[in-house]
């Protein structure tokens, strides 16, 4: 076989693997790492997740780069509440965010000190053990990005054990939503967004928030203030799924022991 003859067969087989790659992003699973601690306790910085593409059918988002070729979705499917979406963030658009549904089409959503209320009822929230996790190199460069005084979000959540390891202790607690769907969220101060007016969920949205929910910039918060507001549910990627690696920031490119040193493999496998 001559070198050109390999060499056309070798482009062949690299265009068919990128177009098979490419129809599984946009059809079926996709990745997502978490660059934040919005959607702690469940999630934390380093997690990488499959969403699934199916559950609420596609619309230009659901693909790379977001190429504008028809309107609207097809095979149009809505969340249900509990679930852990991944969507085109109303404000900057080729930014996907992660957070939770609380509230569908026709919803009256309000926030009373840290509780939210759901058409007029309070969803249960129930304190249970506190969130204890040791302070990870990723979470201090977090920090520094967002000029944080401490890894913790505040000094008082800080604390050092026996051996002289940094960790972080939040208040934790338990939703349960109407249909039965239970998380954790993390309350931690008395903070703005935790005692809100009555959020009438429009026709086509939803109203997401984080599961940390003083950290979160979500639909409690307009797009012009650098939130969510109220979901086109034509934003949605798609639906978190399940984790499959995760790292707290340790390791080194140069250092390829630490690529195993630095994962946390307690948390690959857990689902939603």
């Amino acid at each position: 076989m001559s070198t050109k003859s390999e060499t056309r067969d070798l482009l062949s087989f690299l265009l068919k693997l990128a177009l098979i790659v490419l129809v599984i992003r946009s059809l079926l699973i996709s990745p997502f790492n978490i660059p934040s601690e919005s959607m702690q306790p469940r999630l934390l910085i380093g997690d990488y997740l499959l969403v699934s593409k199916w559950p609420y059918g596609y619309s230009r988002y659901s693909f790379p780069f977001h190429p504008n070729l028809f309107d609207g979705r097809i095979m149009a499917g809505t969340p249900e509440r509990g679930d852990v979406v991944v969507f085109a963030a109303p404000r900057n658009t080729d930014e996907d965010w992660i957070k939770r549904v609380v509230g569908l089409p026709g919803d009256y959503i309000q926030v009373r000190a840290g509780t939210v209320y759901l058409n007029g009822q309070p969803v249960p929230k129930r304190r249970i053990d506190d969130l204890v996790i040791p302070v990870t190199p990723n979470m201090v460069e977090a920090s520094r990005r967002e000029r944080a005084i401490s890894p913790c979000y505040r000094p008082d959540f800080e604390y050092e054990d026996a051996k002289g390891e940094k960790h972080c202790r939040y208040p934790r607690f338990r939703e349960t939503m109407p249909n039965g769907k239970s998380y954790e969220v993390l309350d931690l101060i008395d903070g703005p967004t935790d005692n809100t007016g009555v959020f009438v969920v429009p026709k086509g949205h939803v109203f997401v928030m984080g599961d940390n929910r003083d950290r979160s910039l979500d639909s409690r918060i307009s797009v012009e203030g650098g939130g969510v507001g109220a979901l086109p549910i034509d934003n949605l990627v798609g639906r978190a799924m399940v984790g499959f690696f995760s790292t707290d920031g340790s390791a080194n490119l140069l250092l390829p022991w630490t690529w195993l040193t630095a994962a946390r493999p307690e948390r690959i496998g857990e689902g939603f």
